[in-house]
């Protein structure tokens, strides 16, 4: 299934997956304070060709976040040195790091929750660049398969190790 906009804000291209051009996946995961405040915390793109991004906010409110996110997600942010940053700085570092992918390679963005794109959406301060597509991968992911790969990689509830995992099960 091809979702095709942010809510009707914008419209974006469906890729036609019949013809022979190639086109690269890129998956998306964040975390956040909780459903309620929905307060970014952490955002991964994991490309099927190699390409990650990783970035931490440092100036997220504490006070926001759920039980589950204090007890889980809190404690594995700062393991990955040169991640973490305040919001403006990591708004310019996916900006560069986006503009850096070439339209021609045509990105999907495969996402499995609408909250990921809303808060991709808000951190960007507006639409992916110009070619990008998406693609709800929800339910397209092996189960098992994303299992696995947390238990030889542990890290799950972890932007980075989440997005892997999405990858691993939905390319299985």
């Amino acid at each position: 299934m091809i979702d095709t906009s942010f809510h009707g804000a914008i419209v974006f291209p469906v890729p036609d997956y019949g013809s022979s051009e190639r086109y690269t996946r890129y998956f998306i995961d964040t975390e956040y304070t909780g459903f309620g405040s929905c307060e970014l915390i952490s955002l991964a793109i994991v490309s099927e060709a190699g390409i990650d991004f990783y970035g931490e906010r440092t100036d997220y409110d504490e006070a926001l976040c759920s039980d589950f996110v204090h007890a889980v997600v809190l404690p594995q942010l700062g393991r990955i040195q040169g991640c973490a940053m305040p919001f403006e700085r990591l708004r310019e570092a996916l900006r560069a790091w986006l503009a850096d992918i070439p339209p021609a390679s045509r990105p999907v963005l495969c996402y499995d929750h609408e909250t990921d794109l809303n808060l991709l959406r808000f951190l960007l301060a507006g639409p992916l660049p110009r070619g990008w597509t998406l693609e709800n991968i929800a339910g397209r992911c092996d189960a098992k398969r994303r299992a696995a790969y947390f238990d030889q990689h542990g890290g799950e509830h972890h932007a980075l190790h989440d997005a892997r995992a999405n990858f691993y099960a939905f390319a299985g």
